[in-house]
């Protein structure tokens, strides 16, 4: 452990001042426009745009770091980044927002490549899970810190935004500092779609609506705590609790799936979610203190849907398909998060904020309806159920996570994702140069 923290701190330090801005820019961005009286729809659809650009990242970010290069890509990431946040505070104007959240959205994605690629590019195989529980804990920390951060400040000034920029630029300097820049190129994971619809359906539909489920968290739940007349340093506290309840429920979900059945399992916990979100739905007038406990333990449940259906997902596809089935995955949870906050922000509007946990509860019901019913008569694979790994929700990974995962052979990865363009470019610029060439007359 202490040879994987002293290897690995500047990628993790790197990781925690990133999702520290990230989430205290997303918290900020819903709050300052619900305080505004922005339309919800509208408030929806600017963190819409943030999950949009985390898809279409996937792609733009292999290509960019096959390009210049993995530090090269970070930074200049950074900078846009860092840029972007400032933008919010030079212009109100809603489609400016609206293209300032994708492109974040789509530099974040890039830089989460470039992280998760490094960290598996230095890691021994003995370690991958290791490494990544480690990651996964520093993305938990800095997503819920950012809100801790806002329960300090007062107002909707520029002041929070350049402490997300400030966030962004300093997240630059551990990987910049780093003497570890020989890392591998690798290649997007492939997509299987088709293939993946017709052997799994469900579980795709599933992974769908929980991306619904997240993304209207995370974009729509400083607009419920505001809506229901919380200030902004108890709405920072609803956050950063809920987001922290993540983190604490994914050791003993890990515990429960290596030793139950992960689709009955998928039920219950659907089911725990459905039960816990009732209270906050129906219910007006409940303290703050007994609103947070509430939301606290569905937030344990609800954050534990997406490690599950990746684990159950994986039971039921071959060994050498379980990185193109991460791609596949991720899209459809972004695609789903980008739905999410819309729908949330529709509904919010003429029907109250408790809409938002009602929504939570119908998509809970779904996926308890949809795992139900989703039997392994499709289940290609009789190998034994892999080992849960304890990970973050796809919010806060990207298509090369999976490369960490030990549960996924090594010989796979190595397969399917390495690149090895650049070595035969590098090969070719050596032969080249060891070549003399001939005087000219």
């Amino acid at each position: 452990m202490k040879k994987v923290l002293s290897t690995f701190l500047p990628l993790y330090t790197t990781t925690l001042l990133m999702l520290l801005g990230s989430g205290l820019l997303t918290t900020y961005v819903s709050l300052r426009l619900a305080h505004e009286q922005v339309n919800g729809t509208l408030i929806g659809a600017i963190t819409a745009a943030n999950y949009v650009g985390l898809v279409i990242g996937g792609k733009v970010g292999h290509n960019l770091i096959a390009r210049v290069g993995h530090i090269r890509a970070y930074v200049s990431c950074a900078g846009i980044i860092t840029a972007s946040v400032i933008g919010h505070g030079l212009s109100d104007a809603i489609p400016v927002w609206v293209f300032l959240r994708l492109i974040i959205g789509l530099c974040m994605m890039c830089q989460y490549m470039v992280l998760e690629s490094w960290l598996n590019d230095q890691a021994e195989s003995s370690q991958r899970g290791l490494i990544f529980g480690f990651y996964m804990v520093a993305t938990y920390l800095g997503l819920s810190g950012g809100q801790a951060i806002l329960m300090v400040e007062t107002g909707f000034g520029i002041g929070t935004l350049l402490i997300v920029a400030l966030c962004f630029a300093l997240c630059l300097v551990p990987i910049a500092l780093t003497t570890r820049t020989n890392v591998q190129a690798m290649s997007p994971a492939p997509m299987e779609l088709i293939y993946f619809i017709r052997v799994i359906p469900k579980l795709l539909t599933i992974t769908l609506v929980t991306g619904m489920a997240i993304g209207a968290f995370y974009g729509m739940a400083p607009v419920y705590s505001s809506g229901l007349g919380f200030s902004t340093q108890q709405t920072g506290l609803f956050m950063g609790l809920t987001i922290f309840a993540g983190l604490i429920s994914q050791f003993p979900l890990s515990w429960l799936s290596d030793r139950y059945d992960r689709q009955k399992l998928l039920f219950s916990i659907a089911l725990l979610f459905a039960v816990a979100c009732l209270p906050l739905a129906l219910l007006q007038h409940l303290s703050f203190y007994w609103l947070l406990g509430i939301a606290f333990l569905a937030s344990m449940v609800q954050f534990s849907l997406y490690p599950l259906i990746v684990a159950l997902a994986n039971d039921q596809i071959t060994a050498e398909r379980r990185v193109s089935l991460t791609a596949c995955l991720l899209m459809a949870f972004g695609v789903g998060a980008s739905i999410g906050p819309m729908v949330t922000g529709a509904l919010m509007q003429p029907f109250g904020s408790n809409m938002l946990y009602l929504f939570f509860a119908l998509c809970a019901a779904a996926i308890a309806l949809l795992s139900r019913s989703s039997g392994h008569a499709h289940a290609p694979t009789n190998e034994a159920p892999i080992p849960h790994v304890v990970m973050p929700d796809s919010l806060a990974t990207s298509p090369l996570g999976v490369a960490l995962n030990p549960a996924v052979e090594e010989e796979v990865i190595q397969a399917t994702m390495m690149n090895d363009e650049p070595e035969a470019e590098a090969e070719t610029s050596t032969e080249e140069e060891e070549t003399p060439t001939e005087p000219k007359p």
